[in-house]
């Protein structure tokens, strides 16, 4: 009976004192606690920072988009009007501000001229002219 009575006695105390002793293990750096609050604000303050600059990357992304997009309309709306051009086979797109022409047209004259008109729309940076002249091989 005395072993059962001092089993009993021991593994509560054993795992008491391990129970008080966890504290002293996690706090392995032995930091005061003010420290660690400190270097714990100063972490989420951190995570806050990146989170503002995440958020104003993905709204001015957003920005330019909606730039581009119009940027691109304006120079269909501009090849369409121009009678000089034949628009139906010109492809138009935008990135930051630079148009790409693509597609096939008629004369060297009116690829040139297609760049040109692209160009003097609003935002525009720069016009990459890939407009290739179709021969009557190409328009089988």
């Amino acid at each position: 009976m005395k072993t059962t009575y001092s089993f009993k006695l021991i593994v509560p105390a054993i795992l008491f004192g391990m129970v008080l002793s966890v504290p002293a293990f996690a706090q392995g750096d032995n930091a005061p606690a003010s420290q660690s609050m400190h270097q714990a604000g100063d972490k989420v303050e951190q995570v806050g920072s990146d989170t503002a600059a995440a958020a104003k990357d993905a709204y001015h992304g957003t920005v330019r988009v909606i730039e581009d997009t119009t940027i691109t309309a304006e120079v269909k709306t501009a090849l369409a009007r121009d009678k000089n051009v034949s628009s139906s086979g010109i492809h138009v797109t935008t990135t930051a501000g630079v148009v790409t022409l693509e597609g096939n047209v008629s004369s060297p004259e009116m690829a040139q001229h297609a760049g040109q008109v692209a160009g003097q729309s609003d935002g525009v940076v720069r016009v990459d002219n890939r407009l290739m002249v179709a021969t009557s091989a190409n328009t089988d």
